[in-house]
């Protein structure tokens, strides 16, 4: 049994705009629309459990899309925190060896095909999965005054996306462990590596962008039209 995380408890103060960024809408839905129904109509998810804030208004209220289950819990502070908190509120039927997939809730443009390997890496490694791509651009280190120090080398650099494929006991114990030492992980895979395990990689498509600015959200609703 395969369910799929969406920490949505954020208020996109980065982007700005007062209603919070999953909820803004591209192709005439809001962008946590378009994650969950990505998720949830690929035959091997089974629900979706979506953390939000204590007094979020605007959730839709869904139950079920695709003809699966849509529940939801109270998110923390950080994202961290809201992946935390979805782990240990999925249904107890879902057990510690059942895979997991945490998927942002403003990367709207998830196609089928990337899931499905996912998931099949995922499944053959026990220490789990990641989505990205290998890094192209050629990268500059800088200094305070934003002058180039160095040319980096961008051999074995990829860039991380979602879903991100792990077993949900193993998870909840690595996120568990960088919060009481005080560390706040940028991603599942960060809590993940942090306890010496070595998740795959798998090389998704490159427009499974998320939505961090303007130009970001015209773009996602361009490919989405596309579709």
């Amino acid at each position: 049994m395969i369910w799929a995380v969406l920490p949505a408890a954020g208020r996109g103060t980065r982007f700005g705009g007062e209603v919070p960024k999953q909820y803004l809408e591209v192709a005439g839905r809001p962008l946590i629309a378009h994650a969950l129904d990505a998720l949830l109509s690929h035959p091997r998810v089974a629900g979706a459990m979506v953390a939000l804030s204590a007094d979020d208004a605007r959730w839709p209220g869904w139950t079920q899309r695709h003809g699966k289950p849509v529940l939801r819990c109270v998110g923390g502070g950080e994202r961290a925190d809201s992946v935390l908190a979805a782990l240990r509120a999925l249904p107890d039927d879902v057990g510690d060896d059942a895979l997991v997939l945490v998927h942002d809730a403003a990367r709207p443009n998830l196609r089928g095909e990337d899931i499905g390997r996912l998931i099949a890496v995922a499944s053959a490694h026990a220490a789990g999965a990641i989505l990205g791509a290998p890094l192209r651009d050629t990268l500059k280190r800088a200094d305070a005054d934003a002058r180039i120090v160095s040319t980096e080398p961008r051999t074995y650099l990829w860039r991380a996306f979602t879903p991100q494929a792990f077993r949900r006991g193993a998870l909840t114990a690595a996120l568990e462990a960088a919060r009481a030492e005080g560390v706040v992980v940028t991603d599942e895979a960060m809590a993940m590596e942090r306890m010496g395990v070595r998740p795959a990689l798998v090389e998704g498509r490159e427009d499974n962008l998320k939505v961090t600015t303007q130009a970001d959200l015209g773009l996602a609703d361009y490919l989405l039209r596309q579709r």
